[in-house]
């Protein structure tokens, strides 16, 4: 799911100090703790319960979110505007043509216009230096909706999703199959924060960060490498996937068909992890990464996600704003 630009600004350390020590930022998984990361789990759920029965959870009253979109999005964008208006807030929508930004203003300038103006900015941009440009210039929060290097709101939907499906974290063992993208990156830390035994399979040469890898480990993950599809999903009770192929990758498109041969989850592979719940962050390219028969079977637990983007995301907002 990676989207790849060169328009980068980089941090510097002339950023002005806003004093509160209480403001957080959600640009990677792990800028929560496991305690934390657990809590907003909790309130995830318990916000899915109170739409489930209609009870108001207004606890955003009044509260504005902006939304910087340098990428398109379907996901993001519809979850964050509907999780606002349910917490009885306000979501802007800004395109990157649709603002100063677009005409050449500093990450910075807009950062610090935005900040007068709303309560928490998510930024959907390029590269991860800008979502880190954003916050060190912002005086509100500031989330991460996906970076080149960091997916982290579609980490804490799917770790909503594995627990609400396997009733816990505890004894759980997720394979990552495909492309070590930035999704991939974001799954593995949150999989080492909850104890997951995760394993990645990718073909030579596209496998997550090393330095992704030494964070993982160093927050008690021990995540298995291997080339080998079928060894990664044996015993596994969670097969997930994305994309080979993403935008502004269309150029590769016959290399990386190739070298990808073999990663493809279809009913082969899974029946090696034959009590596996099946995880893709969407969109899917379907008879790619994924067979149209896998996402749409029993095992598919892909629309039980994309709906947890929307309660995972309530309960970060809150959490950061509360």
């Amino acid at each position: 799911m990676t989207d790849t630009d060169t328009d980068t600004e980089t941090t510097d350390s002339s950023a002005v100090d806003t004093g509160d020590a209480e403001l957080r930022h959600f640009l990677e998984v792990d800028d929560l703790s496991r305690e934390e990361l657990l809590a907003v789990l909790d309130r995830a759920a318990a916000y899915k319960g109170a739409q489930a029965r209609g009870d108001d959870h207004e606890d955003l009253e009044g509260q504005t979110l902006g939304m910087i979109f340098q990428k398109p999005s379907t996901r993001t964008r519809v979850s964050f505007e509907t999780g606002m208006t349910h917490l009885g807030g306000h979501a802007i929508f800004l395109g990157a043509d649709d603002i100063q930004l677009g005409r050449g203003e500093p990450l910075k300038d807009t950062s610090r216009t935005l900040s007068r103006y709303v309560d928490a900015v998510m930024g959907r941009v390029f590269k991860h230096d800008n979502i880190e440009v954003l916050a060190q210039y912002a005086s509100v929060p500031i989330v991460n909706g996906l970076t080149d290097d960091a997916h982290p709101c579609q980490t804490l939907a799917d770790l909503q999703t594995i627990r609400e499906h396997e009733d816990g974290f505890d004894d759980v063992s997720a394979a990552w199959i495909g492309d070590g993208n930035n999704v991939a990156q974001s799954f593995a830390i949150g999989a080492a924060l909850t104890g997951i035994d995760l394993t990645i399979a990718t073909p030579e040469g596209y496998g997550i960060d090393d330095a992704v890898l030494e964070r993982a480990r160093s927050l008690g993950g021990e995540p298995t490498v291997t080339t080998d599809p079928i060894d990664a999903v044996a015993d596994a009770d969670v097969v997930y996937t994305d994309v080979w192929i993403s935008m502004g990758q269309e150029d590769e498109r016959d290399v990386r068909m190739d070298d990808f041969e073999g990663f493809q989850v279809n009913d082969g592979l899974l029946a090696h992890a034959p009590d596996a719940s099946v995880m893709h962050c969407l969109p899917a390219h379907r008879g790619e990464e994924i067979t149209d028969d896998v996402v749409e079977g029993d095992r598919s637990i892909v629309f039980d996600q994309a709906e947890n983007r929307l309660h995972a995301q309530k309960a970060l907002l809150s959490w950061l704003l509360e």
